[in-house]
């Protein structure tokens, strides 16, 4: 069950579903949020994510060992993004910061009472403890920095940027990447307090369909979005920030490795330009065809402030990527342009001295 927010109590606020429950979608007007959140204006109540926090002197070197980033090392104040998986399939997928005293990990609200108690179940004789704070934290977020919140503790998206370790499996030129556009930031503030900071801060409030709209923008997976049972980090270039790929031995390592160096991923994210003259959007979950062959599903959807009707689908790689696709939401059709995120041919890494060949980002 979702803790619902204080700020639902706000003017205008109309309650958010899935993921986003207990927090408001928009206040009123989305597209106005919008604009202003991307302007570094505003600031979205994230407050039905997760917090777990681990604390201990074996904290981090105890995280590196179950995780598929490089954390030992990890500084006070330094951010980073790991994940944990059973054979190579994304089981948890953490925002990470270190304060010096404690580890806290930000995940999707439903997943962390089964997050902390996983690293319950692992932590043997080692001198860690785990606790699920979530009822104590909440999360807020903005794409510029928020003066005022600077007592905070703030995790900084390392998306798009390559993490040591990592690789792009984008078929996007680095500098072109659309996540360069969005920076983020996530705030932790007591659950007590987050009205009070909210005011305090002097910034607008946007909802969760203005912060999902930027995230769609910038190519950034979400967790139970982007993800089923099957997913592998090498199909939502998540590799780039959450994956390094010469540490040390960890739960689904092999499969990560092996992938990677030797084969490709079955599927690719893809970014969706959609068709928007029907003034409706299709749902999350609708098939994606070309032709009459389902050749994937669409996994997050919004209507952007520019750019109109904008979608993120998981596709088999072998769709051509010149091919035009349909959305097909229980009989309304959709037009979808496509937009590479995942390179067709991503993988097979090893003999490549400069990684994947790409291409400039059509415009």
């Amino acid at each position: 069950m979702s803790i619902k927010s204080p700020l639902l109590n706000r003017p205008g606020a109309v309650e958010a579903a899935g993921a986003d429950a207990g927090t408001a979608a928009h206040y009123g007007d989305p597209l106005r949020e919008q604009r202003a959140l991307a302007r570094g204006e505003a600031v979205t109540d994230l407050s039905s994510r997760g917090v777990v926090t681990v604390s201990g002197e074996d904290r981090l070197s105890w995280l590196n060992t179950l995780s598929s980033q490089q954390v030992a090392a990890l500084k006070p104040g330094e951010s980073s993004e790991l994940l944990l998986s059973v054979q190579g399939r994304i089981e948890h997928d953490a925002r990470v910061l270190d304060d010096g005293e404690r580890t806290w990990l930000i995940v999707e609200g439903d997943e962390a009472p089964e997050l902390s108690a996983w690293l319950d179940s692992m932590k043997f004789m080692l001198r860690v403890e785990v606790r699920d704070v979530t009822a104590d934290w909440a999360v807020a977020g903005s794409v510029a920095p928020v003066t005022a919140w600077s007592d905070f503790a703030v995790w900084t998206d390392p998306w798009p940027r390559v993490s040591p370790g990592g690789h792009a499996y984008t078929a996007t030129d680095e500098p072109a990447h659309p996540g360069h556009e969005r920076p983020w930031y996530e705030y932790l503030i007591p659950r007590e307090g987050l009205e009070d900071a909210v005011g305090a801060s002097g910034q607008a409030l946007a909802g969760s369909m203005a912060a999902e709209a930027l995230r769609i923008a910038a190519w950034r997976p979400r967790l139970g979005a982007e993800t089923d049972d099957k997913t592998i980090p090498h199909e939502l270039d998540l590799i780039r920030t959450a994956v390094h790929l010469a540490k040390g031995c960890y739960k689904g390592q092999e499969t990560i490795a092996r992938v990677h160096n030797l084969g490709h991923p079955p599927r690719r994210l893809v970014f969706l330009q959609l068709d928007g003259s029907q003034h409706t959007l299709p749902a999350a979950g609708s098939p994606v065809k070309l032709g009459e062959r389902v050749v994937g599903r669409v996994t997050s959807v919004a209507q952007h402030y520019e750019m109109g009707a904008i979608a993120l689908a998981v596709i088999k790689r072998s769709v051509d990527p010149d091919e035009q696709l349909t959305v097909d939401d229980e009989g309304e059709l959709y037009a979808a342009a496509q937009e590479l995120v995942v390179s067709p041919d991503a993988g097979q890494a090893v003999g490549r001295p400069t990684g994947l060949l790409r291409s400039p980002r059509p415009r």
